[in-house]
């Protein structure tokens, strides 16, 4: 079964692959995570690979850039919640814990430094610290 985590932003505000990485490891959890540096916004989808700390495990998602429109298909309650952002990151993974917390890092990375509301399979978004405290136990059990 997969999983779906939607990040609603301002389409100028989508960052280059180097701006998402430097804004990650701002984030300063104890565990690294590196997302693909070839990753190219907007033009790149489908599977993107990510580097987990010191190891050659293999973790990612995948991922999709598209108008926030295509998205929301006009639904009164997501537009409350994603106000005037225009643009969507759809980020998509399956079972595994380790592509849930690359999913998650990569989501608060948008969501504390590019404004971006972070919604798991179209449910109400979780406050910023929330969002933090969550993926941090995810990146614990992740590491079990």
């Amino acid at each position: 079964m997969s999983n779906t985590q939607y990040a609603f932003i301002d389409k100028g505000k989508v960052p280059t692959q180097q701006q998402w990485q430097q804004a990650i490891d701002d984030l300063g959890f104890d565990f690294k995570i590196q997302i693909d540096p070839e990753l190219a916004p907007f033009e790149d989808e489908g599977f993107s690979p990510c580097i987990w700390g010191e190891t050659d495990d293999d973790v990612g998602f995948e991922i999709f850039y598209e108008p926030a429109e295509d998205v929301h298909e006009g639904d009164e309650d997501v537009l409350a919640m994603i106000g005037a952002r225009d643009y969507c990151i759809s980020f998509c993974w399956y079972g595994s814990m380790k592509d849930c917390a690359a999913v998650m890092v990569a989501s608060c990375a948008l969501a504390k430094f590019f404004d971006a509301v972070i919604s798991y399979e179209g449910e109400d978004p979780e406050p910023l610290e929330k969002l933090i405290s969550d993926t941090q136990s995810i990146i614990k059990e992740a590491l079990q």
